[in-house]
């Protein structure tokens, strides 16, 4: 009792902690908006980049064309390049000028210089290149420039002059001349921007017709949501039947399926205390009516003595319509307990049923009845909820207490069979017992045994079989051993519980 009572103190604890703690309001977030922020975001983000690459590629197009052009020109100009008398000389002709001067839109210019670095012929201004090393002979190589500041495009070949001698040359060490072409870029930015405008435009008109699509498919799409909570909203208050699946889609039957099972519970929670209400209005009837008719007759007498006899009776009746409304309570409890509200956890079982035993002492000196207590020399331990089965012990104690007439034997046993895993919690005594044809009855609410003549709710026994159940354990309901008068055989209730672990055996007594 006392690991029941810390038990409850750490609940009260963490309740009132908790209690103390606000949460933090949490603010409510659409799930449309949601998941049309993770595709429009990433939509719209990847639109600029598809820009800028749609504008690399297409610089990477234009540029392939007029740089095959560019070589062309270099290598004509390349190909006019003499040596003549140690001197280079060039020999452009009318249709090698023509080709250099063909284009109408960018600017071309062209430079020869001889192998010491000097202009030999063309525009001063075009820089020599950047190169660490010297390219090999009459390989084009491009690169970009400036000239008067602007911005150009530059094909250049080094011609090796030993092959263009007219003569021959008694130096044999590597005498290269460099030709150079250059042109602006105007044509080159023109192709590039009809590209990008044949590649963004449509992007433009695309994009708002994507955005539309994506808002029409997310509205339809989260259609049956809006379905279904149309559907939720129009049942009946009173209305826990389960919510039709048929038109729901694949993603959402996992919500459907536990709104379901709440609803079911709820349902069987609802059963239960409208059958609570219902027995304890029905039960209540006869205690209470007894007792306003003892107070009435009470008001009536002038004799001392019979108002002290109607005040008995009344404190009798008052007695019992307690005891009916504990033994309720205690089996509303029991039906209302699921292992989510109060996780089973491990116990002494021995210990339990010792603390039990010892509140029941005294009773049983008043009703002058022999109450004992067997314990094996080893821990039982079990999976359950202490309250519960302390709860259980106390109806099949009170049964036994109320059926043993005075100067009979009532015994509390627990012990455990290790090769089975199982742990047995006995109660007998030495009454009436109970007709084989009435075991199952017996569980039933408010029955009672005809003829007993016993006081009670017919309840304890209803209580029993709620937490058994709970427990995952068996009732088994026998005659009692160590009776020998045929007419009193007595009774053994018997409780099956499985061992949670082995119990090893120790020295020395609980």
């Amino acid at each position: 009792m006392h690991d029941a009572h810390r038990l409850d103190a750490h609940a009260e604890a963490g309740t009132s902690k908790s209690n103390a703690t606000q949460p933090e309001e949490r603010t409510q977030r659409s799930l449309f908006g949601e998941i049309l922020d993770w595709m429009l975001v990433p939509l719209l983000l990847l639109w600029p980049l598809s820009i800028a690459i749609t504008y690399l590629v297409a610089k990477s197009i234009a540029n392939e064309p007029f740089d095959r052009a560019l070589e062309d020109k270099v290598t004509v100009v390349a190909q006019q390049v003499k040596e003549v008398n140690g001197k280079v000389v060039t020999r452009l002709t009318g249709a090698a000028t023509d080709i250099l001067h063909a284009d109408d839109i960018d600017n071309v210019y062209y430079q020869v210089r001889n192998s010491i670095g000097d202009v030999v012929e063309g525009d001063m201004e075009i820089p020599l290149p950047k190169d660490v090393e010297t390219p090999p002979p009459w390989s084009t190589q491009f690169r970009y420039d400036f000239i008067r500041n602007t911005e150009v495009r530059i094909a250049y070949i080094y011609v090796d002059l030993h092959k263009t001698q007219t003569a021959p040359q008694l130096s044999i060490e590597p005498r290269l001349a460099l030709v150079q072409v250059a042109e602006t870029l105007d044509k080159r930015s023109q192709l590039v921007n009809q590209i990008i405008k044949g590649v963004i435009v449509p992007e433009f008109i695309i994009l708002p017709i994507a955005l539309v699509l994506v808002w029409f498919a997310l509205t339809r799409g989260l259609r049956p949501l809006v379905e279904l909570q149309q559907r939720i909203r129009e049942r009946r208050p009173d209305d826990l039947s389960p919510i039709d699946s048929g038109y729901v889609p694949e993603e959402i039957l996992p919500l459907v399926g536990s709104l379901n099972e709440m609803l079911e519970r709820l349902s069987q929670s609802i059963k239960v205390q409208k059958r609570f209400i219902a027995d304890a209005a029905h039960q209540m009837k006869t205690p209470l009516a007894g007792m306003r008719m003892q107070s009435e007759l009470a008001l009536r007498q002038t004799d001392q003595v019979e108002i002290h006899k109607s005040l008995e009776q009344l404190a009798k009746s008052s007695k019992s319509a307690t005891r009916m409304i504990n033994q309720l309570l205690a089996l509303a409890r029991a039906e209302n307990q699921t292992p989510t509200t109060r996780p089973l956890q491990p116990l002494e079982l021995s210990e339990l049923a010792r603390d039990t035993v010892q509140e029941w002492v005294q009773t049983s000196f008043n009703k002058k009845i022999d109450l004992g207590f067997e314990q094996p020399e080893y821990h039982i331990m079990v999976n359950g909820d202490a309250i519960m089965l302390r709860e259980l012990l106390n109806n099949l104690i009170d049964n036994a207490l109320n059926y043993t007439p005075a100067g009979g034997h009532a015994t509390v046993r627990v012990r455990a069979d290790e090769e089975a895993r199982l742990a047995y919690l006995e109660v007998e005594d030495t009454g009436p017992g109970i007709a084989p044809h009435e075991h199952k009855r017996i569980f039933e609410r408010f029955y009672r045994i005809l003829g007993s003549n016993v006081e009670g709710s017919g309840l304890g026994l209803a209580i029993v079989r709620e937490i058994a159940q709970q427990h995952g354990a068996e009732i088994d309901i026998l005659n009692n051993p160590n009776c020998t008068n045929p007419k009193a055989p007595g009774c053994l209730m018997r409780i099956t519980l499985p061992l949670e672990q082995p119990a090893p055996f120790f020295d020395g007594s609980i």
